[in-house]
């Protein structure tokens, strides 16, 4: 049966049925069939002004199993109206819950209007859905139950702003299990970052300051011992800061731009760390340490490591680095920062013998972490 042939075929008993039928589940089925029609086939103004109508008598079906039949099989719909979406929506929560979540036809401007108007589960089923704007994301923050800022904070859809994170953090100084779930996102800002430092402890702090950028000082402070535990790794740090100039300097003038530093940079590949540290380190600008250690030969390479006041035992080891950075390439497929930190380690492992101790236990362990980083997004992607 298809839409154009079901307006001749529905007779007035059949709309009876539909309305009245013995039982809830029979509606139900006929409800199932028509909305999937509905939902599948392309109509005609004239059929879409029917299927409204056949709809509009489901919505207001006094059975809860009819309504959130119409409600599951048209949640995805766009040919759901607008209307029908709303009073579905302030329907019981087995009946709301489906569209909430995923219909299309909200706006922004409703979905705000209703977080400010219904039950927790509504407010986390808003909360879920796969894109949540910005806009969006403040109210629900600012004015949603502790349920649904979980849901939010956990959802790689939501568009998070600054304002936000600093509703959830002021309503919830104190909820573990969002704070984990805001550390968990793909980018934390820094300023957010650094008022967490505070709010979290053991596996969820770890995390905290290896995933996300913080302010320099704070970073240098955590890894100088300042907190209990700090596991903090200013490599990485440098890599994820937006200002490396800044944290290089912040790094030297606390005494903690240290060449053992600097040589951990250069084996994992970070070699815009190093040309930012050297040219710290020797007041050289940026742009002629760049040509010293890229383009001027090996005595450009020896004038600025020099000029850095670095040992020159030390030399030979960071020829080969930058040797091996020269000889590699990223191979642009997903993941590919992680596998050539990879091959860069076991090159600069395999070249060169007299790495002491302590950076080794580092690069080893630096190692296995890029190859489980690769491998989880390989699995993921796959």
């Amino acid at each position: 049966m298809t839409i154009q042939s079901m307006r001749p075929q529905l007779t007035e008993n059949d709309i009876i049925r539909l309305m009245k039928g013995e039982t809830s589940e029979e509606r139900a089925s006929v409800a199932h069939r028509l909305c999937r029609r509905i939902s599948i086939d392309a109509l005609s103004e004239e059929e879409r002004k029917y299927a409204d109508e056949i709809i509009q008598i489901l919505a207001a079906d006094a059975t809860e199993l009819v309504r959130r039949t119409l409600s599951v099989t048209l949640r995805n719909s766009p040919k759901l109206p607008r209307d029908v979406a709303l009073k579905l929506a302030k329907d019981v929560e087995s009946v709301a819950l489906p569209v909430l979540e995923n219909s299309p036809v909200f706006s922004d401007e409703d979905l705000c209007e209703l977080v400010l108007a219904v039950t927790a589960a509504k407010q986390a089923a808003i909360a879920s859905r796969s894109e949540v704007s910005s806009e969006l994301g403040e109210v629900i923050s600012e004015h949603a139950a502790e349920i649904a800022v979980e849901t939010l904070a956990a959802n790689p859809g939501a568009n998070l702003s600054d304002k936000a994170y600093e509703h959830q953090i002021a309503r919830f100084p104190k909820n573990a299990n969002l704070h984990e779930k805001i550390v968990l996102r793909d980018n934390v800002p820094v300023h957010i970052a650094e008022k967490m430092v505070s709010l979290v402890s053991g596996a969820v702090f770890d995390m905290l300051i290896n995933r996300h950028e913080l302010p320099a000082q704070l970073a240098i402070d955590l890894a100088a011992g300042s907190r209990e535990r700090a596991t903090i790794d200013l490599v990485e740090q440098a890599g994820r800061t937006n200002d490396l100039p800044r944290f290089v300097a912040q790094l030297n003038l606390n005494g903690r731009l240290t060449q053992s530093l600097i040589m951990r940079a250069l084996c994992v590949g970070h070699m815009p760390f190093v040309e930012h540290a050297l040219a710290e380190l020797s007041g050289v600008p940026h742009g002629r340490v760049w040509l010293m250690i890229h383009d001027a030969g090996p005595l450009g390479l020896q004038a600025v490591f020099d000029r850095a006041g670095l040992h020159r035992k030390m030399l030979p080891a960071f020829r080969a680095g930058v040797k091996v950075y020269h000889e590699l390439e990223m191979d642009g497929e997903a993941n590919d920062r992680a596998r050539f930190r990879m091959r860069m380690i076991e090159r600069v492992l395999t070249q060169f013998q007299a790495i002491p101790k302590e950076d080794l236990d580092y690069l080893l362990e630096k190692l296995d972490a890029y190859s489980e980083q690769a491998k989880r997004r390989e699995e993921a992607v796959a």
